[in-house]
């Protein structure tokens, strides 16, 4: 008997240009090849004991085994909120304007599909977290790069208003920037917020790194509210636990905002994952509560190790362009003669068994960042001196 298949590929079109993302296929080149990864965002040794512990308590209480609260535990919502203030000198409701996600990864996609209509433009600066572009692709939405040029990756604020079009609904910050570790500036951000009140956007902006900045100070964008009237009521802040706790797989973001945007995000949201990581959001609540001493200990430890690493890669002969934040450091291969950023990382764990990813796959111009190569430093000591030896010997003889 004959089989009937589809004409139709059976990938939905809008994903048809999303393949494997470069992390899977980076992390199993270096699973198969057993070189050291500094791909792949992940610390490699976990967070405070006393948050673990939280959450080994929050298990044998009987807190968080089954279905938390659509909203997130009041706990976690509460700790949110207090945090914002805390930190941010921001107000938000814990019951009305918190939301707590799977993660920032699924924030942004609920944002995405909560606010945006087919056809609606997005703009975002590139290079941009992977997920951004399947987000925005998911909700409809038409993406809008706005390319951060090396060296300094700042934003052009003329070509940021030239971007702005009769459809564009949403801008999308990434702040402290990943992969490029830009952080940006209050008068970045003074221009960014007179923008979007004058030209009615929204904003959703990705702060998952906020506290990891090194020779600037993190401020958010809804910082500026009581400077522009309408401000608060567009501005939707994302951030996570994964990167300031180092427990990246407890999936724990929130999502701070007026309460008509949270109970848009929230509409979407709840057709995702509905509710996640119920112990563990009792844990989050216990570590942002942490003493001031670890967040400035953690922020001191990672920029150490950032100079460590950017050290070994100067000595290698990589072009370094030093981070003022994230974990993540881009450099340039061209010293090498090369200018294929993907073929090299490729080529890499074979060549002197360290991985890491090609910037070129953030852009939708490939040319801006064909030759960029990032490198994460949230590694042991020893694991960044021993890749920093590796890429020496394997370049610089």
């Amino acid at each position: 008997m004959a089989v009937m298949t589809s004409s139709r590929p059976p990938l939905n079109r809008a994903l048809a240009e999303f393949g494997t993302t470069i992390f899977a296929e980076m992390s199993a080149l270096a699973a198969r090849t057993g070189a050291i990864n500094l791909g792949q965002g992940f610390p490699d040794t976990d967070g405070p004991e006393e948050v673990r512990e939280a959450a080994v308590r929050a298990l044998r209480d009987g807190r968080g085994n089954q279905y938390p609260p659509g909203p997130g535990v009041p706990e976690l919502r509460q700790a949110v909120a207090g945090h914002q203030a805390r930190f941010h000198g921001l107000a938000y409701d814990p019951d009305t304007e918190v939301l707590v996600t799977a993660g920032a990864t699924e924030g942004i996609a609920a944002a995405m599909l909560g606010l945006l209509e087919p056809g609606d433009e997005v703009i975002a600066f590139e290079p941009f977290y992977d997920s951004y572009a399947a987000c925005i692709a998911m909700a409809g939405a038409v993406r809008v790069p706005l390319t951060l040029r090396a060296p300094g990756f700042r934003p052009d604020l003329d070509a940021l208003r030239d971007a702005i079009t009769p459809r564009t609904r949403l801008l999308l910050l990434n702040s402290p920037h990943n992969p490029t570790g830009t952080v940006l500036t209050r008068e970045e951000l003074t221009a960014i917020a007179a923008l979007v009140v004058e030209q009615d956007l929204l904003v959703v902006t990705d702060e998952v790194y906020e506290h990891l900045t090194y020779d600037t100070d993190h401020v958010p964008l809804a910082a500026l509210a009581d400077r522009f009237p309408g401000l608060r009521e567009r501005v939707v802040t994302i951030s996570s636990a994964g990167k300031t706790f180092s427990f990246t797989g407890w999936k724990v973001g929130w999502v701070t905002a007026a309460p008509p945007l949270v109970s848009a995000v929230r509409a979407a949201k709840q057709y995702l994952t509905y509710v996640a990581s119920g112990p563990f959001q009792y844990a989050v609540a216990e570590a942002l509560a942490l003493p001031d001493a670890y967040f400035r200990d953690f922020r001191d430890g990672m920029r150490r190790k950032r100079d460590l690493l950017a050290g070994g890669l100067r000595a290698a002969g990589f072009e370094v362009y030093q981070p003022q934040g994230t974990y993540f450091i881009t450099t340039d291969i061209t010293p090498f003669g090369e200018k294929d950023a993907l073929a090299f990382c490729r080529a890499l764990p074979e060549r002197c068994g360290v991985v890491a990813v090609p910037n070129s796959v953030f852009y939708d111009d490939p040319d801006a960042g064909r030759s960029q190569v990032r490198f994460a430093f949230c590694k042991r000591d020893d694991v960044l001196t021993e890749a920093a030896s590796r890429l020496r010997k394997a370049f610089a003889g």
